[in-house]
């Protein structure tokens, strides 16, 4: 059944760019985009559905190409400890930091982590999001890793958003391999990434490469792994010291590289040779209250797509709205309101491996789009915080939450 859409103003983000269409119309059909134009263009012929938009800004569904938010636990407490002058060292010294999260999610059933995330997930929905990356990492071992993969399943099956889930087994030591970092990188590359492949529960490969994670040479291991199973990769990179781990991740490939504070120009194009994703996190810059700015005029230089994400973990990213994190690409990494848009659109896309489906209103993609009542694009990145009225639409079909 065909399903018209008119009286609207479209930001369609093909290539990137707003490409705006106004006075537009937009006909769907089985959950995707037959036709998009000006409405005096629209083709002549029968409708089971016509929608009035009264005169929206349409843009593409929201992605968020990188999230933590499946977790058990709370960690407000260190927070407060840190604004207090408790080093992070020393509340890690206490038991704090990833290993209570660790703690906490391995302690908790599926059912209290599923419960949890939703309402984290639910959050990011209302602010437009049709689409979500969620990766593993806080079980870190074989049988709390598969529980958190299977709630990302189980939420992308019972909430109205796309779900990609990612294995990020290499996120941190488990206390049970202390001081044997090799011997658990052989752990993941041997038992769990196979496993877990195996029962469907994995779309990606993700790593930390940093001092106090993992060095290039073990994430390496992991990413031949991955590569041997089929399975896309992605990398937490340069965000606290310069390892050179995206250019690592450029060489697989690899759908995206995150964080990237400290990345080289070296590192850009090696980026922009092989495609790779820039994915910038303005949450954790923010909340970590760090000074080191990725650099921008080196990512623009080399032509490498910048995306960006909220980052929402319980440690570093409390971010419950995409929305926000586009004023903070704005205001902290000195993006245009029309870069932000298209780092949670097409490029968010592209970074999870989606773009030739998702992240622009483009004639044979899916019908993800959200009509604001705003008055131009840029009041996306503008308003800080609230719930703007809109109009959310998934697979060609009015969302309700």
């Amino acid at each position: 059944m065909k399903t018209l859409w008119q009286h609207c103003n479209v930001a369609t983000m093909a290539n990137g760019t707003y490409s705006i269409i106004e006075d537009a119309a937009i006909v769907t059909r089985d959950g995707y985009i037959e036709w998009l134009g000006p409405r005096q263009q629209l083709p002549t012929g029968e409708y089971g559905q016509t929608h009035g938009l009264e005169g929206a800004w349409v843009t593409p569904g929201l992605i968020d190409c990188h999230t933590h938010t499946v977790f058990g636990g709370n960690r407000s407490g260190e927070f407060e400890q840190r604004l207090q002058g408790v080093s992070y060292a020393e509340i890690a010294a206490a038991g704090g930091g990833i290993a209570s999260t660790v703690r906490a999610t391995r302690a908790a059933s599926e059912d209290e982590l599923f419960d949890s995330a939703r309402q984290r997930l639910l959050c990011l929905l209302r602010d437009g999001v049709t689409s979500v990356e969620i990766k593993s990492g806080y079980g870190l071992s074989l049988e709390s890793e598969r529980k958190i993969l299977r709630v990302i399943r189980r939420l992308g099956e019972e909430l109205p958003v796309t779900v990609r889930s990612t294995c990020l087994a290499a996120h941190a030591l488990p206390p049970e391999f202390k001081d044997r970092a090799d011997d658990y990188i052989e752990h993941i590359c041997n038992e769990m990434l196979p496993a877990l492949a195996a029962e469907g529960l994995v779309d990606a490969v993700d790593a930390f490469c940093e001092y106090l994670a993992f060095s290039p040479a073990q994430v390496e291991r992991v990413f031949k792994v991955a590569q041997q199973l089929g399975l896309p990769v992605k990398l937490h990179a340069e965000q606290l010291s310069s390892l050179h781990g995206s250019s690592l991740a450029a060489r697989y490939q690899a759908l995206s590289a995150d964080h990237l504070e400290f990345m080289t120009e070296e590192d850009a194009i090696a980026m922009a040779a092989s495609g790779t994703v820039a994915v910038l996190l303005p949450g954790a810059f923010y909340f970590l209250r760090e000074t080191q700015l990725p650099p921008m005029e080196a990512l623009r230089k080399h032509g490498v797509k910048i995306a960006i994400a909220s980052d929402l973990n319980p440690g570093t990213s409390p971010g419950l709205s995409l929305r926000l994190m586009l004023n903070m690409a704005c205001t902290l990494f000195r993006m245009t309101p029309e870069e932000a848009l298209a780092g949670v659109t097409l490029h968010a896309a592209t970074a999870l491996g989606m773009g030739e489906t998702h992240g622009s209103l483009e004639p044979g993609k899916v019908a993800d789009f959200v009509a604001w009542n705003i008055d131009r694009p840029a009041d996306l990145a503008y308003w800080l915080g609230g719930d703007l009225d809109k109009r959310v639409v998934r697979s060609g079909v009015d969302v309700a939450l």
